[in-house]
């Protein structure tokens, strides 16, 4: 299982990084069996998103550390450095780039962009 993560190096600049999530097996609800999970994250709250087709952005930074996870249509985020990741339903996209010159959304699909918003502040 991975997630795609977007993030700023110091001189502001937004770069895609591919982060595997390490899973382990336990007892998560017994006496259910033992299955595969992560270690848990604290949130601060889940939204959810729609992006009207055709929606097309300025490029900006994210305002909190989030992650996005994609219900259905897609889009194309676009890197401040001109690399971009195609994010489409199943896509858990980590956004960190707080800062500097953060990066273009534009939705692909010929449908509304559905999403799912968890933040960590």
């Amino acid at each position: 299982m991975k997630f795609k993560k977007l993030y700023s190096d110091a001189q502001g600049e937004s770069h895609w990084k591919d982060i595997e999530v390490e899973l382990e097996e336990q007892s998560f609800a017994p006496p259910a069996k033992a299955i595969e999970i992560s270690k848990p994250e604290a949130v601060k709250q889940t939204m959810f998103l729609r992006l009207k087709k055709g929606w097309d952005e300025p490029i900006h930074p994210t305002p909190v550390a989030q992650k996005l996870i994609c219900l259905s249509g897609s889009v194309r985020v676009t890197a401040s450095d001109g690399e971009f990741r195609d994010i489409g339903p199943g896509d858990v996209w980590h956004m960190e780039d707080k800062h500097g010159k953060g990066h273009h959304t534009v939705v692909t699909s010929d449908d509304d962009f559905l999403s799912m918003i968890v933040q960590y502040e």
